[in-house]
């Protein structure tokens, strides 16, 4: 599969700081249990917290229909990917480049997102906001990688 056609992560963004500016990077380190070294959600992390975000690249361009325009790493979440149903992800183990994580549940849109942006977010990314997931191991993350369901082991 050519990788025009495989899933695979678009960007990614850190934010040392909740609400703070994020920063584009080519690659990142994976902290299982934690985060994205550098990430909020790493430094900040308590017994609520999730390791990693994604987004689909394809709601967010889908945001077009409703008048809005968001900028790459504008969502907050820290990897954007492309070609992959994230909402399919909850509850399954799946690659990201050579680190697995664990879909936990969907990351809806909240008022705290609609203030930092400026835009009216909530109702068009309902459901399509992406997805919280903890990381089961660490690694490194890059532009590129490609983003599959772990396949059951035949032991």
């Amino acid at each position: 599969m050519s990788r025009a056609t495989e899933a695979h992560v678009e960007h990614i963004h850190i934010a040392e700081t909740r609400g703070g500016p994020v920063q584009a990077l080519a690659s990142v380190d994976a902290l299982p249990g934690l985060g994205l070294s550098g990430d909020r959600n790493a430094t900040e992390h308590d017994a609520d917290s999730c390791d990693v975000t994604l987004i689909e690249a394809e709601a967010v361009e889908g945001l077009a229909a409703s008048g809005i325009t968001l900028d790459p790493g504008e969502s907050r979440r820290n990897l954007t990917t492309r070609g992959v149903r994230l909402n399919d992800l909850v509850g399954k183990e799946f690659w990201i480049g050579d680190v697995l994580a664990l879909g936990v549940e969907l990351c809806e849109p909240c008022t705290h997102l609609v203030a930092l942006t400026g835009k009216p977010l909530i109702k068009p990314l309902t459901h399509r906001a992406g997805l919280r997931a903890d990381l089961l191991t660490g690694g490194r993350i890059s532009v590129g990688d490609r983003v599959a369901v772990k396949e059951p082991s035949t032991v």
